[in-house]
């Protein structure tokens, strides 16, 4: 069974040797070939050359300068050949037959990466926020060219190929009869424009790596492992193309003395038994100065004395949380005889007093379950 007409234009295309088609050698390099192809493709151009045959050479011209262009194709093709005509799917062949792809060139100016760094902050630091200037190694507008590519004093030319349109445009019989296809343009990768200097300081790439200070205004009540998103502050794209945008990752280092709950702040106040019997009132320094703390008569381990105002400020919103300061009422584990004594005349005197294990505290659910 004979192949569809459709398949007709590759099955002829993939048959021919590339490098003979171009005229270089197997290991000619990349400029070689490039300008092989310029100087086979000025002279055969359907615009340029009426002769017979010409149009087909220059199809074969273009196909060949395609393959080996592409470091990725090339070397599939130098290994057998097989992705030369087998890569074509049925997808790849409709677009390239009735229209599919991009029309036009294509811009040179590309959106640049996105760029994530990791900024390490301290508890007082998240409780109030804080101005931090950070300095990172990022893409930055090439200062010479300004994005353009080009050397100063010289500029992009228009593609003698292509003129300009980034595409080139080919008749192939097929089953509806001569198509007019399109592809994006070998000699000038679908811009439309050759760059003839390129900027010696960016090769031509349009932005150089520098190393940037970027200005961070932290808001007070962000968490540990908080993602936050700068827009426009990442990598300048390609060709002077836009910056990408730049995420920061919050880390809170851990203080020695407080945590946190949310939006409260947490301690634990060690208090002598003698202060707990009796009460008291003393003072505790916290993140934004010293403030005092009452010690009710007959407080116990375990209770929480609440601060108000004295913790985190809102991230959203106004107000801060409160400073939680848990009682932990502390037994002397070293006394003299004089206040062994003490302790035993205080005992004798509360000699009622039972040890006995406490009850659970049971919950209206707990007490209903049955």
């Amino acid at each position: 069974m004979p192949w569809p007409v459709i398949y007709q234009e590759f099955w002829v295309i993939s048959l021919a040797d590339h490098y003979e088609v171009l005229g270089v050698a197997r290991n000619a390099s990349e400029d070689e070939i490039r300008k092989a192809y310029r100087k086979l493709a000025r002279e055969l151009h359907p615009d340029v050359n009426s002769e017979d045959g010409a149009e087909e050479k220059f199809k074969l011209v273009t196909h060949a300068y395609e393959v080996l262009s592409n470091p990725e194709s090339r070397r599939s093709y130098d290994n057998g050949g097989a992705s030369d005509f087998g890569s074509f799917g049925f997808g790849d062949i409709f677009d390239t037959f009735f229209g599919g792809g991009q029309r036009g060139p294509r811009s040179r100016a590309e959106r640049g990466q996105d760029a994530l760094i990791r900024v390490e902050l301290t508890l007082a630091e998240v409780a109030f926020g804080v101005d931090k200037s950070i300095e990172i190694d990022t893409a930055v507008i090439c200062e010479t060219c300004q994005g353009s590519c080009s050397q100063p004093g010289t500029g992009a030319k228009t593609c003698d190929i292509c003129h300009g349109s980034g595409q080139i445009a080919r008749q192939v019989r097929s089953l509806l009869g001569n198509v007019m296809t399109s592809a994006p343009c070998g000699s000038c990768q679908g811009y439309g424009q050759i760059i003839t200097d390129p900027c010696v300081t960016c090769r031509g790439q349009g932005r150089t790596r520098a190393r940037r200070n970027i200005d961070l205004k932290i808001p007070a009540g962000v968490e540990d492992g908080l993602r936050l998103q700068l827009s426009n502050q990442g990598e300048v794209g390609f060709g002077g193309g836009p910056s990408g945008d730049l995420y920061v990752d919050v880390s809170v280092h851990a203080h020695e003395v407080f945590g946190r709950t949310g939006d409260d702040l947490t301690c634990t106040l060690e208090v002598p038994v003698a202060d707990a019997a009796l009460g008291s009132l003393t003072e505790i320094e916290t993140l934004d100065g010293p403030v005092k703390v009452e010690i009710n008569p007959g407080q116990q381990s375990g209770d929480v004395i609440t601060v108000k105002n004295r913790g985190i400020n809102h991230l959203r919103g106004s107000g801060r949380g409160d400073l939680l300061v848990t009682v932990q009422v502390v037994t002397p584990s070293k006394l003299d005889s004089k206040q062994k004594q003490l302790l035993r005349d205080f005992a004798e005197s509360r000699k009622n007093d039972e040890i006995k294990v406490a009850k659970l505290q049971q919950g209206f659910f707990s007490r209903n379950r049955r």
